[in-house]
């Protein structure tokens, strides 16, 4: 006879275990105490017949077989998340609660001022913003609707093109100060950059404009685009910023554009199956619309 499959508070428990590195952290995170965060790990080890966790200077850390259950760990966790802001509202009413996932400089630039537009008129809808440079999975649960710079390919999703958002050279007017306006691509070598760390899709998408770049072309290196727009408006130096934020800032200056503009594209995306949601539905049409005219009014302009 089979035995029965270990409960999800359990997996619950593990994932908290590793995510937070000790028992005591994850207990706090869970509101629960160390002592059952213990006995609930250890209940997961003896169902599933595997050690999980081992001890270190620095606290628990996974085995390799722990490691291996992280993937199946965290799809029961965003399948258990979805069905909490399922349940949250009746599919046809206006309330309960949307998640909504974005990177890092659309939710923290573009969304916040949308989304509270869209709360004055639908109040009893709760919005959750994750913000993420990576494409989080709308087909796992991760997200109700997704803010992308690229075109998704799963047949199960609805995508919406808002529009071509450019990105362009920029440096603060403080900046600017110290050091001379380049007049050519090849003056960058002169001035100080702000660029990527270790992401290499980075590189690759300015490697679209066939400009070639190397980490070490920067001055400061970081792979947080929110981190690289603080070292811009600092003055530290030179990098890439979305048009239509620039522009709010009439200490940012636009360089070269007539050299150098990288357009991207921008999609909304939900799950196919969500369109029996009217919540989902009436965020979807809310951000479609004002983020199509953001995109607008984010174009290059000769």
């Amino acid at each position: 006879m089979a035995s029965a499959a270990p409960d999800w508070h359990l997996f619950r428990a593990f994932l908290a275990v590793v995510r937070e590195g000790s028992l005591s952290s994850a207990a706090r995170v869970l509101g629960t105490t160390q002592p059952t965060m213990g006995r609930q790990v250890a209940a997961l080890e003896a169902s599933l017949r595997v050690k999980l966790f081992t001890r270190s200077l620095d606290g628990l850390s996974p085995t390799e077989a722990g490691l291996r259950l992280i993937p199946s760990a965290e799809a029961m966790a965003a399948a258990a998340e979805a069905a909490q802001r399922c349940a949250s509202g009746e599919v046809d009413e206006e309330r309960g609660t949307v998640r909504v996932t974005a990177s890092e400089v659309v939710g923290s630039e573009i969304l916040p001022s949308i989304l509270a537009d869209f709360h004055l008129t639908n109040p009893r809808i709760s919005i959750e913003l994750a913000l993420s440079n990576r494409n989080e999975d709308l087909l796992r649960g991760d997200a109700d609707i997704a803010v992308r710079m690229v075109r998704p390919t799963q047949g199960a999703l609805v995508a919406k093109r808002i529009g071509r958002i450019d990105i362009g050279l920029h440096g603060h007017r403080r900046y600017f100060k110290r050091h001379a306006m380049p007049r050519r691509l090849a003056d960058l070598r002169q001035h100080s950059l702000i660029g990527f760390d270790r992401d290499q899709q980075y590189a690759r998408l300015l490697e679209r404009t066939g400009v070639p770049v190397n980490r070490d072309m920067f001055a400061l290196r970081s792979d947080s685009d929110l981190a690289q727009l603080a070292a811009l408006r600092a003055g530290f130096g030179i990098g890439v910023c979305q048009l239509g934020i620039a522009r709010r800032d009439k200490d940012l200056l636009p360089v070269l554009h007539s050299e150098f503009v990288l357009p991207m594209e921008a999609w909304l995306v939900m799950h196919r199956d969500s369109r029996s949601s009217r919540r989902i539905r009436l965020l979807f049409a809310h951000l479609a619309t004002e983020l199509a005219a953001y995109a607008q009014r984010s174009g290059f302009e000769e």
